[in-house]
């Protein structure tokens, strides 16, 4: 893995900056792993994680879950959020404790104080899989931050601006590092290529994101 971190800005800030209304909160997760990797169990164990089919037909290399009072899913119909788990046809877990805290902690940090998350949308990466890059604009109010909080192996987080084609910002993000962005920045683009091989001595050879909305 000696090129993962090639060409990417220096990781040593606890508060970096990553554009107006963004910044990335270097191990801010830590003091709550213990309880956060507990409650992934659980809710895993009431909806395992699955590779959704996008609009298009294409299967995300990402596998994915969800908890909270809604999830977010892709299939063909479209992009949405639904109370409902459409796999088990049971609501999705309910957001535990150790999630709430962690997201307003991180928010609170960020500036905003005043985030109450209602959905987490959370990611498994195994080496290989990436997210292109893509808005999150299926929340009903934009007003609310996104927090994305990063667990086990280390990946590269790219962050570019309103088109798709503005220039792109990498960052190196480590476990227990918290992106988090709104106001100007709340539509920018995003994404993580590739998860290079390896081994992460707590989570495995995977990349857990949990990516905090408020949805409805």
């Amino acid at each position: 893995m000696s090129d993962l971190f090639d060409n990417i800005i220096p990781l040593d800030p606890p508060f970096e900056p990553m554009a107006q209304g963004a910044v990335l909160l270097r191990g801010a997760a830590l003091p709550f792993e213990k309880d956060v990797l507990a409650a992934l169990n659980r809710i895993v164990a009431q909806s395992p994680f699955r590779h959704m089919v996008t609009p298009g037909g294409f299967t995300m290399s990402v596998a994915m879950t969800n908890c909270g009072a809604a999830g977010w899913v892709t299939d063909r119909s479209g992009y949405r959020y639904d109370r409902d788990d459409p796999e088990t046809g049971r609501p999705w877990p309910a957001m535990p404790e150790s999630f709430h805290e962690l997201a307003l902690s991180a928010a609170s940090l960020a500036g905003y104080p005043g985030f109450r998350p209602d959905a987490c949308l959370i990611n498994r990466y195994e080496p290989g899989a990436r997210l292109s890059l893509h808005q999150d604009k299926n929340e009903r109010d934009l007003t609310n931050p996104i927090v994305s909080v990063s667990l086990g192996l280390p990946a590269i987080f790219q962050f570019g601006g309103l088109k798709r084609n503005d220039p792109i910002r990498k960052f190196a993000l480590r476990h227990g590092d918290v992106a988090v962005w709104g106001g100007p920045s709340r539509l920018f683009y995003h994404g993580v290529p590739e998860l290079k091989e390896g081994m992460h001595e707590t989570v495995g050879r995977m990349r857990i994101n949990l990516t905090f909305r408020g949805a409805l």
